[in-house]
């Protein structure tokens, strides 16, 4: 019945959303480059994106969708210092959400801002704007009207209840500006208007132009527009095998010690479920808005347009409330998905793939190189009719996850230990600080409930590890080198 009240409350969405045609009426002669747009939700896991019927339509049928994307610290700050710089987080140094460990004033102390794909592709004569959720931590200090090297368009909120969308204030181009809790003032919308005239601007300029476009939903609180507030009313919160996990007696002790999760705590999971869904129809209606703006202008088959995530998030697997930052699935699988010139329509790929990729494929686009520091890869052959073969690809991805203990403190995120992980097409290895480790075979085992690492073959396990602690210290080139050799043993 669930099911099929979210069928039909999707088939009403989908009814009342108008049908999108793009305008042709424009004679802007294209731009030297495609333009580049990317839109990052906050929080959002890989399987939410079913409720959105524009990225549908407009990307997912029109574009490369990626099966195997994953982020290299399933936590905002790490995560999108890994998408601005190309790097992994052992690189970055961005090791947290906040000082010591990271945040927006360690990155801007290390120097690595002075460095990102803005610098790359505005060196590159690209137009760039900036507009929505920065580093956390940002402006950091009193200087809240700072606006990071590279950036000629920047609107990122500095005060106020960003997280909530509504009663903010934004630094908009060195001006601050205040909003309040009109539905105007929605940010995610405020967002689309003001990444709309950018795109107008630049091709009245007739200038290539980059967007990073940054919602802080799904993130919680969840707050949706009020024009979504009553969406999805019959709708609860997946039950997968994984979810309150019964048997943890094969899990590391961080998790094996939780209790199973109360009424209580599964009604709270529900009620942000459905917030979480409501949310997304405002990034939803945010897509349709960019790429008709895109048509209107003359400027979509020359736009490539990607959509993605900072980290995935949890909601009940394995006895986790709600969350992030742990090795599983839910959290360091996001969804990717790609939509431009010569791309070719409805295609889903299994490619590994991550997030230190996009800024090395974006720098591609503009026709230049990335620094020699960048870890990742440009995806662009991945996008071509001819995509490369498994055996001529990555093999391999690192997973990072580091606590404050590590800076002698000690918080509540120190539960889950610090931990390098090891994502292979058919497997995840994970090994804890603590000595303990995890592995799961994913074919057999696609909800992770039976930690096979005491069991398993030991020279697949000596080989995972082997491989491990190489690319948990490798830089740059390395980094490829180590991730294009596959692992020969299997179970």
């Amino acid at each position: 019945m669930r099911l099929r009240a979210l069928a039909v409350i999707l088939c009403m969405v989908a009814i009342a959303l108008p049908i999108y045609s793009p305008s042709t009426t424009s004679n802007a002669a294209p731009a030297v480059h495609p333009n580049i747009i990317f839109i990052l939700a906050d929080d959002l896991d890989a399987k939410s994106i079913a409720v959105m019927p524009r990225l549908k339509s407009l990307m997912i049928d029109r574009g490369v969708s990626f099966a195997n994307y994953f982020v290299t610290y399933p936590l905002c700050c790490p995560s999108r210092a890994s998408i601005l710089r190309g790097q992994y987080p052992h690189n970055t140094q961005i090791l947290g959400n906040r000082p010591p460990l990271g945040g927006f004033q360690k990155f801007v102390e290390t120097g690595a801002e002075r460095s990102t794909v803005a610098t790359w592709l505005h060196a590159a004569g690209y137009s760039t704007g900036y507009f929505g959720k920065y580093l956390n931590g940002y402006p950091g200090g009193n200087d809240q009207t700072h606006v990071p090297p590279g950036w000629d368009t920047w609107n990122s909120p500095v005060g106020g209840r960003p997280y909530s969308n509504f009663d903010y204030r934004m630094n908009e181009n060195g001006r601050l500006v205040n909003y309040g809790n009109r539905p105007e003032d929605y940010m995610t919308d405020v967002l689309a208007r003001k990444a709309v005239a950018f795109i107008r601007q630049s091709a009245q300029m007739n200038r290539s132009f980059f967007i990073h476009l940054s919602t802080f939903t799904p993130h919680a609180p969840a707050t949706p527009a009020p024009r979504h507030a009553n969406a999805f009313a019959e709708v609860t919160a997946p039950r997968p095998p994984s979810f309150n996990e019964a048997d943890l007696s094969d899990k590391p002790s961080w998790l094996r010690s939780r209790n199973l999760l109360t009424d209580r705590q599964i009604s709270r999971i529900g009620d942000l479920h459905r917030k979480r869904l409501q949310t997304l129809l405002s990034v939803d209606d945010l897509i349709g808005t960019l790429v008709d703006a895109l048509g209107a202008a003359g400027q979509l088959q020359g736009t490539y347009i990607f959509f993605s995530s900072d980290n995935g998030f949890h909601l009940g697997e394995h006895r986790l409330p709600q969350g992030k930052n742990t090795a599983f699935e839910e959290d360091i699988r996001v969804p990717l998905i790609v939509f431009g010139p010569g791309v070719p329509a409805g295609r889903t790929v299994e490619l590994l793939a991550m997030n230190i990729d996009l800024a090395p494929t974006w720098v591609a686009i503009a026709g230049v190189s990335p620094p020699s520091f960048v870890d990742g890869r440009s995806l662009l052959p991945v996008l071509s009719a001819a995509p490369p073969r498994q055996d001529r690809w990555r093999q391999m991805v690192l997973i990072e996850h580091y606590t404050p203990a590590r800076a002698g403190r000690t918080t509540r995120a120190a539960a889950i230990p610090e931990y390098h992980a090891l994502r292979v097409k058919d497997f995840s290895y994970v090994e804890y600080a603590t000595g303990e480790r995890e592995l799961y075979d994913l074919r057999r085992d696609p909800y992770q409930l039976q930690n096979i690492h005491q069991n398993a073959d030991q020279r697949l396990v000596s080989e995972l590890s082997a491989r491990l602690a190489a690319i948990k210290r490798c830089a740059g080139a390395t980094c490829r080198n180590v991730e294009d050799s596959a692992v020969s043993s299997r179970e």
